[in-house]
């Protein structure tokens, strides 16, 4: 981690968390990026999971309201056990009092299955060069110097943070989800993958507001290793409506796909 910053998004505080500034998104500094605070939901699901040695394959979340730097609490509870499939349910709430406790800002519910070995299909399609041929690059239009940008090591194959139009990058965790605890492949794939409306912005950020609504993330296996990368493309309708899909990957291959509803409106 660079000197000086935070060494982990969250940090513990009695039965929450309070975020640190590598949390802060690009539209306030005051609010979170959805990235950091999926990881945090989705670590939460997979500690209450009946299927320790699972695979968590479909994860979907829903930003009823915007998430403020600050302290948070989660929960999570099992909406279906199972032995072999199971779907968890976890929620996200800040303050103090019990009405905002029982308010969800933002929430998850996840498919986990029992992982067992079988024959898989072949990987179709041209593999994504790695991150040794691509460049690194900054976001510019962040309005603090320290925050969700400074989380991850971005190395672009091809686009730009900083210019509109369909784009691939990896990236690597330099900093822990929590602090005191590694920061694991599936983590580091949601704290990454909620940008991918955002480095394939196809709007200007001064000018326009296109935050997303939703995501959704399907797995046909875990990640795996330090780089993770997403090949993401933005199409905005003529009714003030968005779609972000990109393609996921590690070293090894393809791994799955996100998707994004965007509400898009003058700034």
């Amino acid at each position: 981690m660079t000197a000086g910053l935070p060494t982990a998004l969250y940090l513990p505080d009695g039965d929450g968390f309070v975020a640190t500034d590598l949390t802060i998104g690009p539209w306030d500094p005051g609010l979170q990026h959805a990235g950091p605070v999926a990881a945090l939901l989705a670590r939460e699901a997979e500690r209450v999971t009946g299927i320790p040695d699972g695979q968590t394959v479909r994860l979907a979340f829903d930003i009823l309201a915007p998430v403020p730097v600050g302290r948070v609490q989660v929960g999570a509870r099992l909406l279906r056990p199972g032995r072999r499939i199971e779907l968890v349910e976890a929620v996200l709430s800040a303050g103090s009092s019990s009405a905002d406790r029982e308010r969800p800002l933002m929430r998850l519910t996840a498919w986990r299955m029992r992982s067992s070995a079988v024959e898989g299909t072949p990987q179709a399609g041209v593999p994504m060069p790695g991150p040794e041929e691509s460049h690194p690059e900054t976001a510019a239009f962040f309005t603090t110097d320290v925050a969700y940008h400074r989380a991850l090591d971005w190395r672009f194959v091809h686009g730009s943070f900083n210019a509109p139009g369909p784009a691939a990058a990896w990236t690597r965790a330099l900093c822990t989800l929590v602090e005191g605890e590694p920061m694991s492949p599936l983590q580091h794939l949601l704290v990454m993958t909620d940008a991918a409306s955002g480095i394939s912005a196809v709007l200007d950020w001064q000018r326009a507001t296109f935050a997303n609504v939703d995501l959704t993330v399907a797995l046909v296996r875990p990640p795996a290793g330090e780089w993770l990368g997403v090949d993401a493309t933005t199409t905005i309708g003529p009714a003030g409506a968005g779609q972000c899909f990109a393609d996921l990957h590690d070293a090894t291959g393809p791994i799955g796909r996100s998707a994004q509803a965007l509400f898009v409106a003058p700034r």
